[in-house]
């Protein structure tokens, strides 16, 4: 029989009990009690934070939005016809995140951040979480920067400058996604990043905006954010500040970023299903009552950064649809507080065939003003007193009473204005073209050229700037210095292109 050795066993002994480590994981989990309609309801995760991630089998993300006393109601984001009665729930601990980068710009991809376009994986810079706090006041600087939209009344009476938030709000098909297609594509070569969110629209008007992108090559510098109208209440509700969080990333690195929420009414729709099924209480409407937080903490993150920040900015432009015109609706009066300004677009003149369907007297820039450029603003000065006395002296000619010439003079300049502010569809101006149309309008130029032939003129004053010797060093001085040349030059080259002309 051998000897055993005891104190060389003691030693093994000891040395195992100096390499023993305490390897005890703790995971917070709890476990489906009911579940439907985009919403669980998840008992046992006492310690879950507001906006926490958690992980549901068969790789479905959850965000907590209620905490309750005995349970947490969480959103899901994904299948929820995945998600049973009884399944164990993991908390992650961190805040919903999504992932950013310069590889987004040109893709279509859902509020998760995943691309939906099929053309592959995106190659991530990191994660940023979704709810951001805005941008401090002592962070921003004044709007001082213009973003020229290409569309003549809207550069001359209702300017938007980089950092500004500017609604756009009328009914349904009066051309509201145009407008912000059209602002979109004006951004070529202004190195200007575009975000286009689509908030509960048809897939087929989604897809509709990216060809129209694809074909005048603006997915170049274009994100698309989708949440279609056939996905759950809260990927709708996220798909807003998915798309700010990947602006400010471009922000951050001093970049200007354009975004186009289209539109806010679709999210404000998602939220309160989402909230009445989490049992919130109902208020105005039946919305719940932080609804106007949630346009305003969306929609103050826009902002235009001091110099020490690298000046960046984002400029928003939010759509909002109103029915029949009632601008003083629940959410179109919250969303007009929150912003600078809006763009009003009526059905009366869409039908009429003024498009764009801009109503300027109802529509107002409150800094945009201040980013205009120096020529476009000389030249609209009276615009908008000639639109407004035209609206005004119109309704009284329907009374066929004999008018001085004073009037008919009046009234044939409005006749003149509102048909050179008509644009058509995709066709952005420089601004050089819109400064030269619009000084020839307001200084007498036009008034001898019949109304029927005015869209004729002005193609061919356009092409008589890019080909005329005259033409060229006027437009070269526009582009330039932004203010306009001497004017004695300007009536010259005016009446000599208007003797060509006749």
């Amino acid at each position: 029989m051998a000897n055993i050795n005891l104190s060389e066993i003691s030693g093994l002994i000891k040395e195992q009990i100096k390499a023993y480590k305490e390897d005890i994981t703790t995971e917070n989990v709890g476990h489906v009690v009911q579940v439907g309609d985009g919403i669980a309801l998840v008992h046992g995760l006492d310690k879950a934070m507001a906006s926490e991630l958690l992980v549901f089998p068969n790789d479905v993300y959850g965000m907590v939005q209620n905490l309750e006393e005995n349970c947490v109601g969480v959103i899901l984001l994904g299948e929820c016809d995945k998600v049973k009665e009884g399944d164990l729930v993991k908390s992650t601990g961190r805040i919903l995140e999504i992932p950013v980068g310069e590889d987004f710009i040109g893709r279509v991809i859902n509020p998760l951040g995943q691309p939906i376009d099929g053309l592959g994986v995106i190659k991530e810079n990191g994660r940023r979480p979704i709810e951001q706090k805005a941008t401090g006041v002592m962070d921003r600087q004044s709007v001082n920067q213009p973003l020229q939209t290409g569309i003549k009344v809207l550069d001359a009476l209702v300017p938007i400058g980089r950092g500004q938030r500017e609604l756009i709000i009328g009914d349904r098909q009066t051309g509201k996604t145009s407008i912000a297609v059209d602002t979109i594509l004006n951004q070529k070569d202004q190195d200007v990043i575009c975000i286009y969110v689509a908030i509960g629209q048809k897939e087929s008007t989604v897809s509709n905006v990216y060809e129209t992108l694809k074909d005048n090559d603006a997915m170049k510098y274009s994100i698309i954010v989708s949440a279609s109208a056939s996905n759950p209440a809260p990927m709708l509700y996220l798909a807003p500040y998915s798309g700010v969080t990947l602006a400010e990333y471009f922000m951050f690195q001093g970049k200007d970023v354009l975004i186009i929420y289209d539109d806010l009414s679709k999210h404000a729709v998602a939220y309160r299903e989402m909230s009445l099924l989490l049992h919130r209480p109902p208020g105005r409407e039946a919305f719940p009552g932080d609804v106007f937080y949630l346009h305003s903490r969306l929609l103050e993150r826009a902002a235009k950064l001091n110099d020490e920040l690298g000046g960046g900015s984002i400029t928003a432009l939010p759509i909002i649809e109103t029915q029949a015109g009632d601008i003083s609706a629940y959410i179109p009066t919250n969303v007009i507080s929150i912003t600078d300004g809006q763009i009003f677009l009526q059905s009366d003149y869409f039908y009429k065939g003024i498009r764009p369907a801009i109503n300027a007297g109802l529509s107002v820039s409150r800094v945009g003003g201040a980013a205009q450029t120096k020529a476009v603003k000389k030249v609209s000065g009276t615009l908008r007193l000639d639109l407004a006395s035209y609206h005004e002296l119109e309704s009284f000619t329907q009374f066929g009473s004999d008018l001085d010439a004073v009037t008919k003079a009046k009234l044939d300049r409005g006749k003149r204005t509102q048909e050179v502010l008509k644009q058509d569809l995709h066709k952005t101006l420089d601004m050089e073209e819109e400064a030269m149309i619009l000084y020839a309008l307001t200084h007498g130029f036009l008034d001898s050229i019949p109304v029927e032939s005015l869209a004729k003129y002005e193609e061919s004053l356009y092409l008589d700037m890019k080909t005329s010797k005259e033409g060229k060093a006027l437009a070269e001085t526009l582009r330039l210095t932004k203010s306009l040349p001497d004017q004695a030059k300007m009536d010259q080259y005016l009446t000599e292109f208007n003797k060509k002309f006749m």
